[in-house]
């Protein structure tokens, strides 16, 4: 293993707790574009820089003319003095946030209401459209309350933590890459592409209890604790903690779909993402900030690209991997003792005794038993999520606009 930061920092002419002559191996820095090197700089926020695909933050010192924005640089946002500098930015941070919050809050009872679709092999109704979902979202929330439509969220968020802390350890611990280069080479695609592999295997478990915290019926539903889905997790690894049947699938025969869905999900949104920010640049240097354009315009160009290309790759991943993730979340819940919500009804309970063998068996049998449409069942709840997901882009581009007129 390497490490990956300094040793020491004799080269800045510190040692010790005092400031010391620099060693006869250290060189002084004579500049501050040398000394920038050892500045580091923030995490990104979506949509608090205009940050494109392969991107990053440039270090402190390293500035950019406002006068020669060219087609990978920021454009010219205008005079505004201080004042409106600071509310840009703030402005642009504020609009990356209601974008996550979208994704992860708002629409999660599109998300549980979609996995109980994808689950249930009992519904004559598949909810193929926004209309039958809406309906019985309503039903739901009338006879068990809102809290049914928001179970589980603290789990879906301690799944992405353990997601991510996981990518991290194992991209410092080894050689695999956790971002590409612009100098790419296939070694280096297949070292990446295996860390993602890796990573969600790891959280495999965690998924697994996620999942069935969020499909559970809120009837029959005990209040879990916040940490519940970190101890039903180690317990799936070490084969204790709630008794399962004998139906339950090991986790070895989850590991190929659950990496394979993880890694195509990646693959296909980071494609789309890169294409969509293509095309919105090349939009953009045809249409160079001048003196007329007002600052308004010329903020909206930077901070909302990015957010476009987010909102497209992964509403393109979800569509276009859905048959996909339906038999992975069958198998992930079969044998779990997991008693859902009747989605033709919106009131009574029904059991999950699914008996897969395997992804192979799983796919045949939707296929032979429900139709393709099968492998679509909730789909509308799709339809509802993103819907939702451009309304909110809108408003904040909306709101956006109004605060920046104000101000100029």
């Amino acid at each position: 293993m390497h490490p990956r930061r300094p040793d020491g920092f004799d080269g800045l002419g510190y040692r010790g707790g005092g400031r010391e002559e620099p060693g006869p191996g250290a060189r002084p820095f004579g500049s501050a574009s040398e000394l920038g090197h050892w500045v580091t700089s923030p995490p990104d926020i979506p949509g608090s820089r205009n940050l494109h695909w392969g991107e990053k933050t440039p270090p402190y010192g390293a500035g950019t003319p406002l006068g020669g924005a060219g087609l990978n640089e920021e454009p010219n946002l205008g005079a505004g003095g201080p004042g409106a500098e600071q509310l840009n930015r703030f402005a642009g941070f504020g609009i990356g946030l209601a974008s996550l919050f979208t994704e992860n809050v708002l629409a999660h009872p599109c998300i549980v209401l979609r996995r109980q679709c994808q689950v249930n092999y009992h519904a004559r109704n598949y909810h193929l459209t926004p209309f039958t979902i809406v309906n019985i979202m309503y039903s739901i929330n009338k006879t068990q309350g809102p809290r049914a439509l928001w179970k589980g969220m603290g789990s879906t968020f301690i799944v992405q933590g353990i997601t991510l802390g996981t990518e991290g350890i194992i991209s410092e611990f080894t050689p695999l890459p956790r971002e590409l280069s612009h100098k790419w080479n296939l070694k280096q695609i297949g070292g990446h592409l295996l860390l993602k592999g890796l990573t969600h295997v790891i959280a495999m478990p965690f998924y697994s209890a996620s999942l069935v915290e969020t499909v559970q019926s809120e009837i029959i539903r005990d209040n879990p604790g916040i940490l519940d889905c970190v101890k039903e997790g180690i317990g799936r690894v070490v084969g204790m903690g709630v008794p399962h049947s004998k139906r339950l699938l090991p986790l070895m025969v989850l590991t190929f779909p659950t990496a394979l869905h993880g890694v195509l999900h990646y693959v296909i949104s980071s494609i789309v993402q890169k294409l969509v920010l293509f095309v919105l640049k090349r939009d953009n240097s045809h249409n160079l900030p001048t003196e007329s354009s007002t600052s308004v315009q010329s903020m909206l160009d930077a901070y909302f690209p990015e957010l476009i290309a987010s909102f497209a790759a992964s509403l393109c991943a979800d569509v276009m991997l859905y048959p996909l993730e339906t038999v992975l979340h069958r198998l992930h819940i079969q044998g779990t003792r997991t008693i859902i919500d009747n989605t033709d009804l919106g009131y009574e309970v029904l059991p999950i005794n699914t008996q897969y063998e395997g992804m192979r068996d799983c796919i045949n049998t939707i296929k032979r038993e429900e139709g393709m449409p099968g492998f679509y069942k909730g789909f509308g709840a799709v339809i509802v999520q993103y819907t939702l997901h451009v309304a909110v882009l809108q408003l904040t581009k909306i709101i956006y606009s109004t605060l920046l007129q104000n101000v100029s």
